[in-house]
């Protein structure tokens, strides 16, 4: 099965383009990420922090059977409502060191928007670690719950 959410990573380039149409207008897929209680329901991780601000901080963390398997924390450098925003993301107790992080998002007409988000890695070898990881398919189901979410949202 196709995966919807597009990833593009060209050579010797330490980026991936990632590219997702949704049947959402752009105002609800931006409240998608911003808002820390509709997060937590398509990223399936607790929000414990998103200052949507310029130097606003953020932090989600998921737990398994009660024992933390992945947290991450950031800060938010760009807020623009509706239409962008650009944060560092760092992967705590990784190796990984912080990406940079800019989403953009598009109205392509009343009911269907898009998502462009471009990472930035310190070098070609992390950003090949992190997509020989299940990265593109998780991201691509974290982006259907997402849809489908909103879509239960608008009834």
């Amino acid at each position: 099965m196709e995966l919807k959410t597009k990833i593009t990573a060209q050579d010797d380039k330490q980026e991936l383009i990632i590219t997702r149409v949704f049947d959402l207008p752009v105002e609800l897929l931006f409240k998608a990420y911003e808002e820390p209680e509709i997060v937590e329901q398509w990223m399936g991780t607790r929000v414990d922090q998103l200052e949507n601000k310029p130097h606003g901080s953020w932090r989600f963390e998921t737990s398994h059977h009660g024992k933390v398997v992945f947290s991450a924390n950031g800060v938010i450098l760009e807020f623009v409502q509706n239409e962008k925003i650009t944060r560092t993301f760092e992967m705590e107790n990784s190796h990984f060191p912080v990406q940079l992080e800019f989403f953009e998002f598009e109205k392509i007409n009343e009911e269907t928007s898009q998502l462009t988000m471009q990472i930035v890695f310190r070098s070609v070898e992390f950003r090949n670690q992190l997509l020989k990881m299940p990265f593109a398919q998780g991201l691509s189901m974290a982006h259907d719950r997402l849809q489908n979410l909103i879509l239960d949202l608008k009834k």
